[in-house]
């Protein structure tokens, strides 16, 4: 469990976001954290400004407790219900094949009728869905 090892998460949120554009997207509006469970959303928001990111993080990939990639809208600074950016409008609320279908993404497993967050089985598919939705949104 990442929240009981001994690096802290500010540092596991800080590497991710430096290393976004290698080893997550070039598009550089998506990270990836190792594993699920670290408190991220206010060290991301103090770290963006730090690091003067000009393009803020709209997605935040990882892992829950059942192994399942997620895909999780990052929010507004200060607005907890209001997205930097969705999972787009007709997937929202589907799930499993349906969602699979819709998106035209293998593995997807479902995504939030709020569209703040959704799953899929792979790494893989979590991408695909961030990038399918930066691209259908931007």
């Amino acid at each position: 469990q990442v929240m009981e090892s001994e690096i802290p998460a500010r540092t596991i949120v800080e590497q991710s976001l430096l290393e976004r554009f290698e080893k997550t997207d070039a598009s550089g509006e998506i990270i990836c954290f190792p594993a699920g469970g670290l408190p991220w959303k206010s060290h991301l928001y103090e770290l963006e400004k730090k690091h003067e990111i000009p393009e803020l993080i709209k997605f935040v990939l990882y892992t829950d407790e059942g192994g399942m990639w997620r895909i999780q809208a990052v929010t507004v600074e200060g607005k907890a219900f209001e997205n930097r950016l969705s999972l787009p409008e007709a997937w929202r609320g589907v799930r499993d094949e349906d969602l699979t279908k819709i998106a035209g993404i293998p593995g997807c497993k479902f995504c939030h009728a709020a569209g703040f967050i959704g799953g899929n089985e792979t790494y893989e598919g979590a991408l695909k869905m961030a990038q399918v939705a930066l691209a259908t949104t931007t």
